[in-house]
C-alpha cells in the first residue's frame, strides 16, 4: 500500500512516500479502514519533531484524523461491518492514517455523518472528541450550564469545533479569540457570542463586554503566555482546562479562587486502555447525528488531493506556522 512515513525524528523533510505492507487482517475489535482522506492536527507534528519509529517497526506513519470505508472486520467487532462509512481519531501509538489503509479498533471510530464528503469528515474527528472531552469531561458542563466560557485560539481545529458545540448545547456565552481580521470572520461563522484579540489586554475586553469575569477557560495556545490573565479573570471556583504544552505553567496562582484545573488529552483513554475507552466512539455517533441535524458543520478551511509526502511536508510547515485557521484535509 502506498503510505507516508518515516525513520527517525526531525524536520518535516523527513517524511517520505512509501511501498508499505498491506496490515494483516484485522483480529478482536480492530477494523481495516481503506483510508479516503486525512487532515493535519499539532500532534502529527510534535510526534515528527519527538519521535521516531514505533517498537518493532522500520518506518512510522503519522496521521490521526481519518475518514474512509470498513474493508474488514475482527471477530470481536459489533458496532461496525464491512462497507460502513466511518471518521475516527486513531490511537497514539499504533500506525497513522497517512497510508491507503490503516487498522483502528472500533472503540475509537464513529459512523460518518450522512451528507458530508469524505475531506468534510476528516475534518472533524479528532477536534471535535477533543472539544466534547474538554467541555463536558474536564470542565463538567452539563447542557444547563450558564456563565461565560472564554476560547483562547478560537481560530485553530480545537477552538472552531468547541465554538460550535458550547454554542448550540449549553447556556454558556462563548468569547472566542482572534487576532486577525480572516480569524475574527471565521470565529464568528462558528458561533462565537463575542471575540477578542488575544494579542491585547484579554480582562479589560472582556470587562468591556460587562463581564466581571468568566467561569470557565479553554486554554488551547500559549497558555503559559497567558497564565497571569487567565489568575485575574476565572471566577472563583472556575474551571481552567489546557489542551498545550506550555514550558512552565504554576497553578497555585488559582489557589484562592479553589478553581480547577485540568488538561485534556484526547489519546488518554486509548493509550491506557481504560475502561471507559468506547466513550470515543459515542461521542463520535453524537457528533455525527449533531452534524446530520445541522447543529454542527465541518470546520475544513481548505482542501489539498492526493497522497504523497511533498504534501504532507507542505502541510506540516502549514501547521507548524501556528497561522491555520480550522482544518486543512486531504483527500486521497
Amino acid at each position: 500500500m502506498k503510505a507516508v512515513g518515516y525513520k527517525g525524528q526531525g524536520a518535516p523533510d523527513i517524511l517520505q512516500d512509501l511501498e508499505l505492507p498491506n496490515p494483516s487482517p484485522p483480529q478482536g475489535r480492530d477494523l481495516l479502514v481503506r483510508v479516503k482522506a486525512v487532515s493535519i492536527n499539532p500532534v502529527d507534528t510534535k510526534i515528527r519533531q519527538r519521535a521516531g519509529a514505533l517498537d518493532g517497526d522500520e518506518w512510522r506513519v503519522l496521521g490521526w484524523d481519518a475518514a474512509g470505508t470498513v474493508e474488514a472486520v475482527g471477530p470481536d467487532v459489533t458496532f461496525f461491518r464491512p462497507g460502513d462509512h466511518v471518521f475516527y481519531a486513531g490511537a497514539l501509538m499504533r500506525q497513522g492514517s497517512n497510508a491507503e489503509l490503516q487498522l483502528v479498533e472500533e472503540t475509537l471510530v464513529g459512523h460518518m455523518p450522512a451528507g458530508l464528503d469524505w475531506g468534510q469528515a476528516a475534518s472533524l474527528p479528532l477536534t471535535a472528541v477533543t472539544a466534547w472531552e474538554l467541555l463536558f469531561d474536564r470542565l463538567a458542563v452539563d447542557h444547563l450550564t450558564s456563565g461565560a466560557l472564554l476560547v483562547v485560539g478560537g481560530a485553530g481545529g480545537v477552538g472552531s469545533i468547541l465554538t460550535q458545540i458550547a454554542r448550540k448545547l449549553t447556556g454558556l456565552t462563548v468569547i472566542a479569540t482572534a487576532s486577525r481580521a480572516e480569524t475574527r470572520d471565521w470565529v464568528q461563522k462558528m458561533g462565537a457570542h463575542h471575540v477578542i484579540d488575544h494579542r491585547g489586554d484579554m480582562v479589560a475586553q472582556i470587562r468591556a463586554l460587562g463581564l466581571e469575569n468568566v467561569t470557565h477557560i479553554a486554554s488551547l495556545t500559549a497558555s503559559d503566555q497567558h497564565q497571569a490573565c487567565y489568575e485575574e479573570i476565572l471566577a472563583p471556583q472556575g474551571h481552567l482546562s489546557l489542551i498545550d504544552d506550555p514550558a512552565r505553567f504554576d497553578i497555585m496562582g488559582f489557589k484562592r479562587k479553589s478553581a480547577v484545573i485540568s488538561w485534556e488529552f484526547m489519546f488518554t483513554r486509548s493509550l491506557f486502555a481504560t475502561s471507559d475507552r468506547a466513550r470515543q466512539h459515542e461521542i463520535l455517533e453524537q457528533v455525527s447525528s449533531l452534524v446530520q441535524s445541522g447543529d454542527l458543520v465541518p470546520t475544513e478551511h481548505r482542501r489539498l488531493q492526493g497522497l504523497s509526502a511533498a504534501t504532507v511536508v507542505a502541510l506540516h510547515r502549514e501547521s507548524e506556522s501556528g497561522t491555520s485557521i480550522g482544518k486543512t484535509v486531504l483527500v486521497f
